[in-house]
């Protein structure tokens, strides 16, 4: 293989690091990592290999198609794109697809993206096409010295960071919730109905996304592949209950802005009201003075109390007269 095609491809490998027992990650590149994996150099049986590329470049895929045998439902995964989060057992290789979210998440459901992962005993694979909090905390961890003792650590450990994520974003999603909430209570309206409404659809998408698919995780904490501990698989079962139980609370926050919303609607459909019985008012109040004055004003001859002195303080009284029972008669419908 030519210097200058590792070259490429090393620009497409945003990270990669090699972990032996008892030891942190050690920094590696492309050519050390096929090394190790084609058993070039010595190594411990119990390490193994963290590489994270970036699908923004052409030369990802094509070197990880090349040099790593991974399954064909990974690349299938990758042409797929974004689905709801999922881990599986695949020829004895983890496939996990984890929707995450961008580093300043501002409720935007355009920041929100897929990490593309294949875990197996030796090599843990990730991939993504934008930059995600989840993995970059992880690299970061990794930078800083924390240790782990299998590939499927280091799978558990995204999720738990990916879960205290979600967490975080329910926290500002609640209170931002309260602020609308508080406003409500004080009858300011129109200016919020928009951000409550965007606020649910991000959070029902960040349910969907996120939520795993139940029916492919039973059947991996029922029939996991042999090579993962007793340890790991029961870290992952935790992990995914503890995510279940944040999904859930997500969805009860949902259940909330629903509320928050139909009350909204509630109070505006009582103002419409208001609002429409006092036009409905004014125009009855208006209708016999409307009418007389339709019939006195037209040019043609018999108009009555025309030579009559006391004429136009006849059709006056007249006027009030059937103002004042029409007013009774829309009051006493209103009663």
């Amino acid at each position: 293989m030519s210097t200058s095609y590792f070259e490429v491809s090393q620009n497409s490998l945003i990270c990669g690091y090699h972990f032996s027992p008892e030891q942190s990650g050690r920094p590696i590149e492309t050519g050390e990592a096929l090394a190790l994996l084609n058993g070039e150099q010595a190594s411990d049986d119990a390490s193994f290999i963290w590489l994270h590329f970036d699908l923004t470049k052409a030369a990802a895929e094509k070197w990880m198609r090349e040099h790593l045998n991974l399954p064909d439902e990974y690349y299938e995964a990758l042409v797929v794109g974004s689905r709801s989060t999922r881990i599986e057992d695949v020829s004895d290789n983890l496939i996990a697809v984890m929707n995450d979210v961008s580093f300043e998440f501002t409720f935007d459901p355009s920041e929100m993206s897929t990490l593309w992962v294949s875990v197996s005993q030796r090599l843990l694979v990730s991939a993504r096409t934008h930059p995600l909090s989840s993995v970059d905390q992880l690299r970061v961890a990794v930078k800083q010295g924390v240790r782990f003792s299998s590939s499927v650590a280091l799978l558990i450990y995204l999720f738990r960071v990916q879960e205290d994520l979600l967490v975080k974003i329910m926290r500002d999603a609640t209170l931002q919730i309260d602020a609308i909430e508080d406003k409500l209570l004080i009858g300011e309206l129109a200016a919020k109905r928009a951000d409550l409404g965007r606020l649910r659809r991000v959070l029902v998408r960040l349910q969907r996304l996120l939520a795993p698919e139940p029916t492919a995780l039973f059947r991996l904490l029922h029939q996991p592949p042999l090579w993962i501990s007793e340890n790991d698989l029961d870290e992952l079962r935790q992990s995914t209950e503890e995510f279940s139980l944040v999904i859930r609370d997500l969805a009860a926050l949902q259940e909330r802005i629903k509320l928050l919303q139909e009350e909204m609607a509630a109070q505006i459909g009582e103002q419409t009201n208001r609002s429409l019985f006092t036009l409905t008012i004014v125009t009855v109040l208006a209708l016999p003075i409307n009418i007389i004055a339709g019939l006195f004003g037209m040019n043609v001859g018999g108009i009555p109390l025309s030579q009559n002195p006391y004429g136009f303080l006849t059709i006056v009284l007249v006027v009030i007269s059937f103002t004042i029972i029409a007013a009774w008669l829309a009051f006493r419908k209103k009663r």
